[in-house]
């Protein structure tokens, strides 16, 4: 059985098997959580984002999917980075912000990862609505099969945390 929690602080701080990146298309590092996890975690998760260009994902990572590599110095063994889709009012890309999840806790299983720390994935510079994402998120981890022990959703502020709480009820 799979507990969520809901922890509010910073997810580099986290130590669990797996640390969820919301990363863009490149790979190779930003701002927000992104660029946290590159900062923190140091130069060999930017040295494996580099080895996944130049070979399986050349013209990056499409949204909505997931990969894998090293968390570098972070308390994590694994990094999963998953690109968000940016919010649009005129099409509904909320299919593609559940596959974020869905596939990131897919990879997590193929790793035998147990723990696996989430962000709020696309409700910063991309624009998501807070309280949807946060449904988005809860709703599909809950639906999501998967050998986890553990599901954390770590949020940034008290206002991510509340949205969240309301979903996790």
């Amino acid at each position: 059985m799979t507990t969520l929690t809901l922890v509010e602080g910073d997810i580099t701080d986290q130590s669990v098997d797996a640390l969820v990146n919301a990363a863009n298309s490149s790979l190779l590092g930003g701002g927000g959580v992104d660029g946290a996890i590159h900062r923190r975690g140091g130069p060999e998760i930017l040295a494996a984002c580099r080895a996944l260009r130049a070979s399986r994902y050349g013209k990056g990572l499409p949204t909505g999917r997931a990969v894998a590599t090293t968390a570098g110095l972070l308390d994590a063994h694994w990094v999963i980075h998953t690109v968000g889709p940016v919010h649009s009012t005129t099409e509904d890309r909320s299919a593609l912000l559940a596959s974020c999840y869905r596939t990131s806790l897919l990879v997590a299983d193929e790793l035998g990862a147990r723990t696996i720390a989430f962000p709020a994935i696309s409700t910063g510079i991309y624009g998501w609505p807070l309280d949807d994402g946060a449904r988005i998120a809860v709703e599909t981890v809950r639906a999501t099969a998967t050998a986890a022990t553990e599901v954390r959703f770590v949020v940034f502020d008290d206002r991510a945390h509340e949205a969240f709480a309301a979903h996790l009820g």
